[in-house]
Formats: C-alpha cells, structure tokens, sequence
C-alpha cells in the first residue's frame, strides 16, 4: 500500500518528500502530529513520513515499527553516540535487570542473564518491578520513562525538533519526580530553582546546564555513582567528579564546589550505613524464620522465587510488613536525604529524608522485637546453636563478617556443642 505526502501550504518543501501520499488520510486521522511535521525541522530537511516510519504500512498500523533512537541515529549520529554512554543509554536489557544501578556492563555478571551454569537466559526483561505489573501499567507506569535509550521522543516529542522543548527543565520532571528520584522538585525549591525562576538561567543553573553542558545529551557527566548510590570505581569517581567541579567553578569557588560534593559524599555513605543496619535485622529474621508471612508462603518473586530480596529487585506488593518498612526506608527516605544533599535543598537532605531514614529504622528494629517476642525469642537470643550457626552464615555470606570472624565464631560454637 503506497501513500502521499504532500502537504498543502508547504510550498517550499521539495516535491521529492511527496511521491507517496501520507497526507490524505493522516490530516484527518492524526492532524496535529501533522501539523506538528510541517512546522519542524525535518520538514524543511526533506526528512519525510517514510524516512522515519519505513513503508510497511500494516506493520506500521499492528505497532511493529517504532521509530527507535537508532534510526534518529542514522543522522544525528553525535546525540547518539553521547545517549548511549548514559544512564539515558541504558533500558531494560535482556538479563541487565535494574541496568541504571549498575555502575557498568560487567559482561563478566553472568548471573544477571543466567541460571548458574547455564546459557538460557531467565526472562526477557529481569527488572522484577516491571513483571509484576499488568501489561498497561507496565507499559505506561514503567516504560514511558525506562525504555528511553531506544524513544528520543521521551524528550524530544514525535513530530517537534523545536529545542526551546528539551531546554526547558520541565521536560526533565516527567521521569524526575516522586518519592523515589525527586530531583524536580529539589531543584525547583533549591536556591538554585529560585534564582532561575526570577533571574534565568545564567544567575540560576537548571537541569540541562549542569548534567547536558553544551548540548550533551550525555546526561550523566559528573555523577559519580549510579542512580541507587553504588559508587563508581576511584579512576571513575575522579574523572567524573573533575567534570562537575568544572562545571561548578562557573559560579562558584573550587573549593566552596569540592566541600559541599564531598558533604554530600558524607551524607551518602552515612545514610547507607542506616539501610545496611536495617537490611541486616531483615536478613536474620530470615534466617530464623520469623519474617510474617516468609517468602515460600507468599506468591513467587517474578525473579528470585522464593528467596528473600532486599536488593534493587526488591518488590513493594507480596512482602512481609517489616519489608514494606524497608522498601521506603531505601527507595525513597535514602534517595530523598542523599540526592537532596547533591541538589543543594536542606529540607529535602533533613526533614523529607533524614528524619523519614531515621524513623524508619525506628519502626524497624520495634518491628524486628515484636516479631522476635511473638515466637518466644527475646531481643539478645536465639533458642538453638542450630539457629545461631545459621544465623552465623547469614552474615559471613553478606559480608558483615570476614572469613577469619566466620572460623572463629563458628569454632566456638561448635566447642559449645561439645560441652
């Protein structure tokens, strides 16, 4: 099936665009992406429907032709080449799981595609969140924002090439907002935020001019640690972090820049250390069996089945109570105190995230009690050295203790047993 697209009114496109006929049926049945068409940029480049679209129409109308970044790369191939070496660059991969809380692709982490010891991958996308969602909800609540590295219409728009768009911060809010990654509205609420709202960009640095300098659509320049604070190797670190100092010496002194990141450093590593101790009561409640429900008396885990799961797989449905206090402890209560802290908003950093962090922990370790009570354990003990040797493994397999600690501890149990 042919079709035209030849516009009326655009006098000035060459006729070349027009030899098949797009226009009849789509000024009725999709006039603004048209309209949208004729005053863009591809219009005047004589970049038509079928340069983007191909000429399959059935394939087109099933949905089986998506216009992908790799054919917007085809001639902005720049863009593209800085897209793909960010976080941006990075969707939900076959086996790559949570792909933007890993610091790199480590070909080497078989285990994120495979069952050990074999080649079959486990799923076609491992991000256990996703699997858990109808197909609508994961579609418009997960991909809209997830499957950007292949949708330069995230931001861009389909049709437009107008770049007053993706200069303004607020295209950035779509994605960059909500209890999990507020950077929206830390911004907005930060001196920062306020001085471009009242003087402009060139007093109040916005979203673009601090992670896309000159146009870049890298947007991860800077940063020196994935989305959920896992930071970067040293050489990594250093190199990145030189970038944002640069880019913080615009305005400020390089001294002044270097404190307040390392604060923000500090206030990372410090809020972590809150989320491990909390993971850590989770871990031995599991491994005493005191968790309510456990994991192999709950619906399997689209992932992990019925192991316990307090990493980036974790789920927010299908969990125990203690577990939906940690999920927001570490999803947004820790994202809140820490990306608060690199977007220069004090609330944010204290009372949104801190305080929540902390009262978290509170809850938790009230949680941990009661639970231990309702078995008969008290709060110091544990009932059997079958339970203390588990217990023992738990955390030398979790890295609280060393190999030595784990000899040594296990050692004296096991002459208690002798006894």
């Amino acid at each position: 099936m042919k079709f035209a697209c030849f516009l009326p009114g655009l006098l000035l496109v060459p006729t070349i665009l027009f030899a098949d006929a797009c226009f009849d049926c789509h000024v009725q049945e999709t006039p603004g992406a048209v309209t949208q068409w004729q005053q863009s940029g591809h219009a005047t480049a004589n970049v038509g429907c079928r340069s983007c679209h191909g000429d399959d129409h059935d394939k087109i109308l099933q949905g089986n032709a998506p216009v992908v970044a790799a054919i917007c790369a085809r001639c902005h191939q720049q863009a593209f080449a800085e897209h793909s070496e960010s976080k941006h660059g990075t969707a939900l991969h076959t086996g790559w799981g949570c792909t933007r809380n890993l610091p790199g692709r480590d070909q080497g982490e078989c285990r994120f595609c495979h069952e050990e010891g074999s080649t079959l991958p486990l799923t076609d996308v491992m991000c256990s969140r996703f699997l858990k969602q109808s197909s609508e909800m994961g579609q418009l609540g997960c991909n809209r924002c997830h499957m950007v590295e292949n949708a330069c219409g995230s931001c861009h728009g389909n049709h437009l090439t107008d770049l007053a768009i993706v200069r303004d911060p607020a295209v950035c809010a779509k994605c960059h907002m909500g209890p999990d990654h507020p950077q929206w509205e830390m911004w907005q609420t930060s001196q920062h935020g306020t001085l471009n709202r009242v003087q402009g960009r060139s007093v109040g640095p916005d979203c673009q001019l601090c992670h896309m300098p000159k146009g870049s659509h890298n947007v991860s320049q800077g940063i020196t640690a994935t989305p959920a604070g896992q930071v970067y190797p040293p050489e990594k670190y250093a190199a990145e972090r030189a970038k944002m100092i640069k880019l913080c010496r615009q305005c400020h002194a390089g001294r002044f820049a270097e404190a307040e990141l390392a604060a923000a450093d500090a206030i990372r590593d410090q809020s972590k250390q809150l989320v491990a101790e909390a993971a850590e009561i989770i871990s031995e409640l599991y491994d005493r069996k005191l968790l309510d429900p456990m994991p192999h008396d709950r619906p399997a885990h689209p992932v992990r089945q019925h192991e316990l799961v307090l990493d980036g797989q974790m789920l927010y449905e299908d969990i125990s109570h203690i577990e939906r206090l940690f999920f927001t402890m570490k999803k947004f209560a820790l994202a809140k105190t820490y990306k608060g802290a690199y977007h220069q908003n004090p609330a944010y950093t204290h009372w949104l995230g801190n305080a929540e962090l902390k009262m978290l922990l509170v809850d938790i370790r009230a949680e941990a009690s009661r639970l231990q009570e309702r078995r008969g354990h008290n709060n110091a003990g544990v009932t059997t050295l079958e339970e203390r040797l588990t217990i023992l493994q738990g955390r030398f397999k979790r890295g609280v203790i060393s190999q030595q600690e784990y000899s040594e501890r296990k050692a004296e149990l096991l002459r208690e047993l002798t006894q």
